[in-house]
C-alpha cells in the first residue's frame, strides 16, 4: 500500500514546509518492535537519519508484540502508551509497526526513505517556537506563544545489533539506531520563561529536549543537548 501522510494536531494542513537546520531539529521518531517482520526497513531508515545534525531520529520500541514469540529488548509500556496517544490526536482507532511521526504532525509507515525525506520536508515546523537551553544541570525555556509538555529524552547513539532467536524476525539480526531508553516528562510550560531540573544523566546515552502541545500533539520544539 502506497505510504500517506497524514496531518494530526491542531489544523496544521496549512502549515508551510520549511528547511531544517540542526538549531531546529526536525523530530523523526519510529514506533517498532523486533517482533514485528515489516520494521527492519524502517529501522534502516531511521538508523540512516541518525547521523544528520538537522533530524532527531528516535525509535521507540512497543511492547504489543511481545507475546507472539520474541520480546523485544528495548520495549517499553510508556513508548507504546505514546504511540497510542498519537493515535488518539489524530483521530485513528489503531495502532501499528511501523509507523513514524513526524515532528508530531504528520505520519508514515516508515519503510521508504523518500516519503520519510518527503514528510520530514512537508511537515518540518520552522523557526518559530521558544528556545531551549541547557547547562547539563537545568533546562531553560523562553517565553513564548503557547503551552506544552517538557520531555526529556535519553536513547543510545550507537549501532546496537540485536540477534533475534524467535518470532517473525528468528535468526536475524537487526542493528539499531538512537533506540530511546527513558522517557521524563520534567513539566508543563505555560508560555512564560521556565527552568526545569534535569534528573541524573545516564552515562552512554545521547539525550534531548522535546517541547509537545497536549497530549500526542505537535512537537513545538525541540533541541539535542
Amino acid at each position: 500500500m502506497r505510504l500517506t501522510a497524514i496531518l494530526i494536531g491542531l489544523g496544521l494542513a496549512a502549515t508551510p514546509a520549511f528547511a531544517a537546520d540542526p538549531a531546529h531539529p526536525v523530530v523523526v521518531e519510529l514506533y517498532q518492535s523486533q517482533g514485528c517482520s515489516s520494521c527492519p526497513p524502517a529501522d534502516a531508515v531511521v538508523n540512516a537519519l541518525a547521523d544528520r545534525a538537522d533530524v532527531l531520529a528516535l525509535s521507540f520500541a512497543v511492547t504489543y508484540w511481545d507475546q507472539l514469540g520474541w520480546k523485544d529488548t528495548f520495549a517499553s509500556p510508556a513508548f507504546t502508551k505514546r504511540q497510542w496517544d498519537y493515535a488518539k490526536a489524530g483521530g485513528r482507532g489503531n495502532v501499528g509497526t511501523p509507523q513514524v511521526v513526524v515532528n508530531g504532525r504528520g505520519v508514515v509507515t516508515g519503510n521508504s526513505r523518500a516519503d520519510v525525506d518527503t514528510a520530514i520536508r512537508r511537515f518540518d515546523r520552522g523557526t518559530a517556537g521558544p528556545s531551549i537551553d541547557s547547562d547539563r544541570r537545568t533546562v531553560a525555556i523562553s517565553a513564548a506563544k503557547g503551552s506544552a509538555t517538557v520531555w526529556l529524552v535519553s536513547y543510545d547513539p550507537r549501532t546496537v545489533a540485536v540477534p533475534i532467536r524467535a518470532g517473525e524476525n528468528g535468526g536475524r539480526t537487526i542493528p539499531h539506531r538512537n533506540i530511546v531508553r527513558r522517557l521524563v516528562r520534567l513539566g508543563q510550560w505555560n508560555g512564560t520563561q521556565a527552568r526545569y531540573s534535569l534528573p541524573a544523566l545516564q552515562s552512554g546515552l545521547a539525550t534531548a529536549v522535546l517541547m509537545q502541545a497536549g497530549t500526542g500533539g505537535p512537537i513545538i520544539a525541540a533541541r539535542k543537548l
